[in-house]
């Protein structure tokens, strides 16, 4: 048979020529990369891509406190939806891959450089934010170090259920929410601060049974406890022999809780001050909407003034003698810019939100919260139930 695969010699080259085939064919071999070369292009390419669908796809987050509990716990780790909303180009492009605002395993270090700031923009989006939907935002009123708050894109994270939209009104009363004059929905394991009293104190046991985590004394009194849960844990406690009562706590209206939790307290639109609300009586307070125009008076300065100031891109800002300056100018009307958000915690009476720090600008909101894929106990070992496996996998709603 004949070969027909088989290389044909190199035709005869008269005198003076050269073959230069088997050269060309030395030259075009690519030197053998080195295992050490290799190992950096795959190390390379991988921070690209993991970059490049964190910063547009997808990112994962862990639950630091407890504002979320009943929904999220701490010790929970979820995937953010970047896609829902529409991702954000990048406002500071001088920063560490694949970290968030401070360098990895550090608290005070911060991991981005603001020489370079650029304007940011969303890109395409699915969805819009809606109420009820549990959203991961930048906290406003982050100063991260000092009182300079830092660019937006790299304020810290908080997870909150969002409860208002632009252009809603909200309203609290008693610990229920209204929108538009309408109760809200309740999200199916809020929880709220809860007084018990017992006959002769309850064993820590009976909490751990039932998944009540936070429980502290009420007062000097050993029968007397303060528990965060949900109201289907408060009937369960309720109908135990050796429990005597169990009431929710609700704030009576006008009562003042102080306002020490912020950083700067000058950042706090000052809601409670001037207007006597607390967590459990606030409002009615109409949300900004792009397009809004308002009345610039001494009651829309107390409502809006911090927003406007802060929120609304404007390098000189003024508010003095209950009026509005922009630029040096006395401003009469105000239109706002942008949409803004009210976002509440499930964990109603330990969630510093919207309550206290005021409305969550368009600008500021990173994603909504998907899935949790994993959920440990810090207070459990490895082999005695650490894992959470009935909560890892599951859809937030």
């Amino acid at each position: 048979m004949f070969n027909f695969w088989k290389k044909k010699p190199s035709p005869p080259t008269s005198e003076g020529e050269t073959n230069t085939t088997e050269n060309t064919e030395d030259k075009d071999k690519k030197p053998k990369k080195s295992v050490l070369r290799e190992w950096r292009d795959a190390l390379v390419f991988a921070i690209i891509a993991a970059t490049v669908l964190r910063w547009g796809l997808l990112s994962a987050y862990t639950i630091p406190t407890s504002s979320m509990e009943g929904t999220q716990l701490v010790g929970d780790f979820l995937f953010v939806s970047k896609i829902a909303y529409g991702a954000r180009t990048p406002q500071t492009p001088l920063c560490l891959p694949l970290a968030d605002n401070r360098f990895w395993g550090t608290t005070n270090t911060l991991s981005y450089l603001t020489w370079l700031q650029l304007p940011s923009a969303r890109l395409w989006g699915y969805t819009s934010v809606k109420n009820n939907h549990v959203v991961v935002f930048g906290y406003p009123a982050d100063t991260m170090s000092g009182c300079t708050p830092p660019p937006v894109d790299m304020k810290t994270h908080y997870i909150k259920r969002c409860m208002g939209i632009s252009g809603d009104k909200i309203e609290v009363k008693a610990g229920q929410v209204y929108i538009n004059d309408k109760p809200a929905p309740n999200p199916p394991n809020m929880q709220s601060e809860y007084i018990i009293k017992s006959k002769n104190g309850i064993h820590e046991d009976i909490f751990k049974d039932l998944y009540i985590s936070e429980v502290g004394r009420a007062s000097d009194d050993d029968k007397t406890y303060r528990a965060y849960c949900t109201d289907a844990q408060a009937q369960k406690l309720k109908k135990m022999d050796f429990v005597v009562s169990v009431e929710k706590f609700i704030r009576p209206q006008g009562e003042n809780i102080g306002s020490g939790m912020a950083p700067c307290s000058e950042l706090l639109p000052n809601w409670q001050k001037e207007f006597n609300w607390n967590e459990d009586f606030f409002g009615p307070l109409t949300i900004p909407k792009k397009g809004m125009k308002i009345e610039i008076n001494a009651d829309n300065l107390k409502r809006y003034g911090q927003t406007i100031a802060r929120y609304e891109w404007h390098e000189n800002v003024k508010i003095e003698n209950q009026k509005l300056y922009i630029n040096y100018k006395e401003i009469k009307e105000y239109t706002f810019k942008q949409d803004y958000f009210f976002m509440m915690g499930d964990n109603r009476h330990q969630s510093f939100d919207s309550r206290f720090f005021g409305f969550v600008p368009e600008d500021h909101i990173v994603g909504q919260a998907s899935f949790t894929w994993l959920s440990l106990d810090a207070n459990r070992g490895w082999f005695n139930g650490k894992i959470r496996w009935g909560r890892m996998f599951g859809w937030i709603n």
